[in-house]
């Protein structure tokens, strides 16, 4: 560090020339501070320069200090274009995905964008509004124009299950939250276990049956939970109540909520995400339905306010940031290692019991 400081001192006009703004009088732009800049602060070699900005080894540590404390004084900001031409390497993850509106898609984002920062890279994002096989194209083509490694597509309808939508070949690439396992990696929340453990605690709190609130039916999702409701009502031998249908919103939770709380027969309701649930709630207190004592109601999600509603909410966990560690640690593999193949991988769920559950009411 000492000779660091001291070269500075002894550049002069030439160093203050290097840390000036990127404007000089007369409407001349400075010249870039280069790498070969950094060594001659340094002392080094432009090649030793060049391992530390990109964190190769190979570099005594207290050369390593010196050279990024000339970077520093002199304001020096590595080509990562250049970089990446000569690697052939992005550090870049692009991720495609069909709305962001839904907190499912909101935080597998933000776990991605997490992971992905911690392993050294940055994400590329590109909303489509349509899934159709044009947009899905239209999106790979755009990402290809920016220059990413591999690319994470978060789908929340079924897109990939139809044979005429599909990934461009020799793409490295990971989906979330399809039924597309038998052709790429897939990582989802396991949606099945999820909805059957909804089922089977408000069943043995002693409810005769459980109505259900889904999801849109284009949803993979939506259907996945519920399926799995149906199933674990039937294999317990218990009547299946005729389903209701939502959009997500607390809204069309509230207006769902009405038709069932006009129902007396009706004590348990699951539905498949936290803010229909929330709709739901208001409305069985807008019916004079009281929770848990006469009705009670599971959600799914378990987004930060669930145990802030009222009453707090028992929901089913999803744990978005093992969905997005998994995926890029899934599409990392593949660009370092080559193709993987496919397969889906089931992260877990858990119920989280709150006080909107209670035993039936005789």
């Amino acid at each position: 560090m000492a000779r660091v400081t001291k070269a500075v001192k002894e550049s002069g006009i030439e160093t203050q020339r290097l840390r000036a703004g990127s404007d000089v009088p007369g409407g001349r732009r400075k010249q870039r501070v280069s790498m070969a800049d950094v060594a001659r602060l340094a002392g080094v070699s432009s090649q030793t320069v060049s391992r530390v900005a990109n964190g190769q080894p190979g570099v005594v540590e207290s050369t390593r200090e010196q050279v990024q404390a000339a970077m520093r004084e002199l304001g020096y900001r590595p080509n990562s274009a250049a970089r990446s031409l000569r690697y052939g390497r992005f550090n870049t993850i692009g991720v495609i995905l069909f709305g962001l509106s839904s907190t499912g898609n909101s935080r597998t984002v933000e776990a991605i964008a997490t992971h992905a920062a911690a392993e050294g890279y940055a994400i590329t994002l590109i909303p489509v509004g349509m899934p159709t096989q044009d947009n899905v194209l239209g999106a790979f083509t755009r990402m290809g124009e920016l220059a990413v490694d591999g690319v994470i597509v978060i789908i929340e309808v079924h897109l990939l299950d139809a044979t005429a939508v599909a990934l461009p070949p020799g793409v490295h690439a990971v989906v979330v939250d399809s039924d597309a396992g038998d052709r790429y990696p897939v990582v989802d929340t396991d949606q099945a276990d999820g909805a059957r453990q909804a089922v089977r605690h408000l069943l043995e709190l002693g409810h005769r049956t459980v109505w259900h609130l889904a999801g849109p039916a284009e949803s993979f999702a939506a259907e996945r939970r519920a399926g799995a409701w149906r199933a674990a009502l039937e294999e317990a031998g218990r009547p299946v109540p005729p389903v209701e249908r939502g959009d997500w919103s607390a809204d069309s939770g509230y207006h769902a909520g009405l038709r069932l709380a006009g129902d007396p027969s009706c004590t348990a309701i699951f539905a498949a995400n936290d803010q229909m649930a929330l709709g739901v709630l208001r409305a069985l207190h807008e019916r004079g339905r009281r929770v848990p004592e006469e009705v009670s109601v599971v959600g799914f999600d378990d987004i930060a306010d669930a145990g802030s509603y009222l009453p707090p909410l028992t929901t089913v966990h999803q744990d978005f940031a093992e969905v997005g560690r998994r995926c890029v640690r899934s599409l990392l593999d593949q660009i370092h290692d080559g193709p993987a193949a496919p397969g889906t991988d089931l992260v877990p769920t858990r119920l989280t019991v709150r006080g909107s559950t209670a035993p039936a009411p005789h």
